[in-house]
């Protein structure tokens, strides 16, 4: 494998695990669709999507079983499936958060938090053309949500159609101007297009954001490596994690990088006309 199909599958295999260990390089390309409307948002750089959380695994599993005792005596109410949905999701649980939700959402087909939930755990699951079915439901012209505008925005993305996801995140922008969530989904949406000069200037802004969360930098690291631009990489990955453990982070990357085609000109490629 080569140029740019080695620069697209290293960002699709990070975005759906991290390349050594779970505090770096784990994009969120919910593309994050992950997250529920308490969330911040959807960051892309988890093309897997499991919603963004510092908890432990461990923690998240006590969750399931909790939210799923409050679920079987009290099915109808649409904050514990939603609860529950999450920690099923958070633990590798799609087509049970899936299943937990098209149930609320009958129940309950008016709920915007619904049906948002329900959206990002169809994406979750691979079933993206329900999902943005459903996420058109989940909000209305005359009142957008920035949110969903976001995750509709990665469920283009996950389907390769990132032109289309990028006139999502354009009009959450509108809606939520500088935020650091859009802008992670939006700086690596131009690096799966192959532009990854866009994708470092768009990531760049998004981390000098207040609010902007570990993933967004660890977002601009990546993209920053693919680059070669290795220093800069490992600087940023730093502010998150020890020095030892940043170093051994840029290392493996540079490394992966090193068994490929030519990469010291990869930031000057262009991208095809059909990008």
């Amino acid at each position: 494998m080569c140029g740019w199909e080695f620069v697209m599958s290293l960002i699709e295999r990070c975005a759906r695990r991290s390349l050594i260990r779970p505090s770096l390089f784990a994009i969120a390309l919910a593309v994050s669709v992950g997250g529920c409307a308490a969330n911040r948002g959807d960051v892309t750089g988890s093309i897997s999507a499991s919603p963004s959380s510092k908890m432990a695994d461990s923690e998240w599993r006590k969750r399931v079983e909790a939210y799923g005792e409050k679920y079987k005596a009290r099915p109808n109410d649409p904050e514990i499936a939603v609860g529950y949905a999450q920690a099923l999701r958070a633990t590798g649980q799609h087509a049970q958060a899936v299943a937990v939700l098209q149930q609320a959402s009958i129940r309950n087909p008016q709920n915007s938090t619904v049906l948002g939930a329900y959206g990002r755990a169809l994406a979750d699951n691979g079933q993206f053309s329900q999902a943005l079915d459903v996420l058109a439901k989940a909000h209305t012209p005359d009142r957008p949500d920035w949110r969903i505008l976001n995750a509709q925005g990665t469920v283009f993305d996950q389907m390769g159609n990132h032109a289309d996801a990028r006139r999502y995140y354009e009009t959450a922008l509108k809606a939520a101007p500088n935020e650091p969530a859009i802008l992670s989904n939006l700086g690596l949406s131009y690096a799966l297009s192959k532009d990854l000069p866009r994708a470092e200037t768009t990531l760049k802004r998004a981390a000098q954001l207040p609010g902007a969360e570990q993933k967004v930098r660890q977002n601009l690291a990546l993209v920053l490596g693919l680059q070669g631009k290795f220093d800069e990489a490992e600087r940023i990955a730093s502010g998150d994690l020890p020095p030892d453990e940043a170093r051994a982070n840029v290392a493996q990357l540079r490394e992966m990088m090193s068994q490929q085609n030519p990469w010291k000109t990869l930031g000057q490629q262009k991208p095809s006309a059909k990008s």
